[in-house]
């Protein structure tokens, strides 16, 4: 891990505990991101504006973050589109599988205490742990 700074992670940490606590306090639902996005697929009228809202925000914060003064990561992707699509509609597969994603189930059912979440956490880790064993060890990639 290169540039780890243990503050800024505490804060980013901060701020997504008190963004995810702040929508089921103030709004009753989950800050899972496949079901905010999901929900807009088929949205009951009074659900659209927050939902967009929310996604809105994850757009706006790193573009606001620039303007401030801040430096955006560079991001390099060894790898290849295809490999990258066939890889998204993986994740898109397991998150309609897992009845939600990393956000919904990693970090507010888990702040909940539900048993479910705490399952579909354990296998995104162990999934994740393998396919990096397999990825770099076996293949050699």
């Amino acid at each position: 891990m290169e540039n780890f700074t243990p503050l800024s992670a505490l804060a980013g940490g901060l701020l997504i505990g008190a963004s995810a606590a702040l929508i089921l306090v103030l709004n009753g639902r989950i800050a899972g991101i496949s079901g905010i996005l999901g929900g807009l697929l088929q949205p009951a009228r009074n659900e659209i504006g927050w939902r967009l809202a929310f996604l809105a925000g994850m757009f706006i914060a790193p573009l606001a973050y620039v303007a401030f003064g801040g430096a955006l990561p560079t991001v390099v992707l060894d790898t290849s589109l295809p490999v990258l699509m066939a890889a998204g509609l993986i994740v898109g597969f397991g998150t309609r599988l897992g009845a939600g994603c990393t956000s919904g189930h990693g970090v507010c059912g888990i702040g909940r205490g539900s048993p479910r979440s705490l399952v579909a956490t354990g296998v995104f880790m162990a999934t994740a742990i393998a396919t990096v064993f397999v990825t770099r060890h076996v293949l050699g990639m």
